[in-house]
């Protein structure tokens, strides 16, 4: 099975770090986030590595452009033997001041996206024999912080998803591993939608995860990583 990485929301933070890093590892390398000079950047940034690199701008909040987004990808690149599910976005508001089109846009992003990449690349994945899915999760699915309810919603629902998908298709040799992170710090808390004032100099690096997304992609496929958490050490904000 050729080293093919998969990554969304590949153009700056996490995904942007992951994509280095994996690139400088050798992996092949299908990026996908919403169409920006920062998502070309990164491409140009990991081709220096002497990798293959195809590209596709998506705006995942849209839900109907996952699905032709995936197939660019594919045909450009073939079937990812590592998929990452990074892409995500964040929302502070109390639950009674949170609109119905600021929830279903978070849970777009946060769950629904992550289901159409799943769904879409099943078939692909069982015929080529397995493979692996990391999706990104938070402390926030199981510590609830006041005014980021519908946050830790979507990623507590995304947590269950990821359970739910390793235990029906691990028979087809498809691992699902979550990645549940404390803070980290990117560009989310520069976000409009994002009102905290934390001290960023304490949290994670996305260079750390980016590390311990390619240590869990060079898991030997007899392991499965449920779900490994990584805090700073200061501990929850």
């Amino acid at each position: 099975m050729q080293k093919i990485a998969l990554i969304t929301g590949a153009s700056r933070g996490i995904g942007a770090a992951t994509a280095k890093r994996f690139a400088r590892a050798g992996w092949n390398l299908e990026l996908l986030a919403r169409p920006s000079a920062e998502l070309e950047a990164v491409a140009t940034d990991c081709r220096s590595a002497s990798v293959d690199v195809s590209t596709a701008g998506v705006n995942l909040a849209d839900p109907t452009q996952v699905s032709s987004g995936l197939q660019q990808l594919i045909e450009a690149a073939g079937v990812p033997s590592v998929v990452i599910n990074n892409a995500g976005a964040g929302l502070t508001s109390p639950l009674a001041a949170t609109s119905l089109e600021q929830w279903q846009w978070l849970f777009q992003l946060n769950l629904t996206s992550v289901f159409q990449i799943c769904n879409g690349l099943l078939p692909a994945l069982r015929s080529q024999g397995g493979g692996l899915i990391v999706n990104i999760s938070s402390h926030a699915a199981n510590k609830t912080f006041a005014g980021w309810g519908a946050y830790s919603a979507s990623k507590a629902a995304l947590a269950a998803f990821s359970r739910c998908l390793a235990e029906e298709e691990g028979v087809h040799g498809i691992r699902v591993s979550t990645l549940t992170l404390g803070s980290v710090n990117t560009p989310l808390w520069d976000s409009p939608t994002v009102q905290a004032n934390f001290d960023r100099g304490a949290m994670l690096s996305s260079e750390l995860v980016a590390e311990t997304l390619l240590q869990i992609a060079q898991t030997p496929p007899q392991l499965l990583l449920e779900d490994l958490t990584l805090m700073p050490a200061t501990g929850a904000f």
